[in-house]
């Protein structure tokens, strides 16, 4: 008794779909649980308890070919990161690292890229959050400014990508996980 071709073609295709299910199935499961992991990771309790934070200024080497292309100076990131945080008044600010829980190191760059043979640029700000004892990195955030043309349109990227980075750090040390962490350690 043969079994005919036609049947052994469907057969093996059958095989075939199932195994690409189940790989894409147990693919989306890892996937999701790993998800769920990263949400659950702990905010390191430094970030959490701390009421006085220094901050530096991480410099601005967004500079290129001669042009910054942004109003308020080199020094409008540590500026206006400065003043935000003022104003929000989670932190009392030091004067100088010595008396402070954390450092929150601002950053404004601008790396080139290639795109479809044109130079690109991408604007960005950096915050890094430091344990200001060890100077070791606990978090950090990158708010990219996306492109524009006109000065005044760039400048609006600014404000906003800076807004973001303290929004990105106040749901940091208020997001509901990040309180159960620090309540375990």
């Amino acid at each position: 008794m043969s079994i005919p071709f036609h049947f052994c073609i469907q057969r093996n295709s059958l095989v075939v779909t199932c195994a690409a299910a189940a790989a894409i199935l147990f693919c989306a499961s890892l996937a999701a649980a790993q998800g769920k992991d990263a949400a659950q990771a702990p905010v390191p309790p430094q970030i959490l308890s701390s009421k006085t934070v220094f901050i530096s200024n991480g410099g601005g080497d967004c500079n290129p070919m001669g042009q910054n292309g942004f109003g308020a100076g080199p020094d409008r990131a540590y500026n206006q990161f400065y003043a935000a945080m003022a104003k929000w008044g989670r932190y009392d600010l030091a004067a100088s690292p010595a008396p402070a829980d954390l450092v929150l190191e601002i950053h404004f760059t601008c790396p080139l890229y290639f795109d479809e043979k044109v130079t690109q640029i991408d604007a960005q700000l950096r915050l890094l959050i430091r344990d200001a004892k060890t100077n070791t990195i606990l978090w950090g955030f990158t708010e990219h400014l996306g492109s524009a043309f006109r000065q005044s349109n760039r400048d609006k990227n600014f404000d906003q990508a800076l807004g973001n980075l303290v929004d990105d750090l106040r749901k940091l040390v208020v997001r509901p996980d990040a309180v159960a962490g620090a309540a375990k350690s």
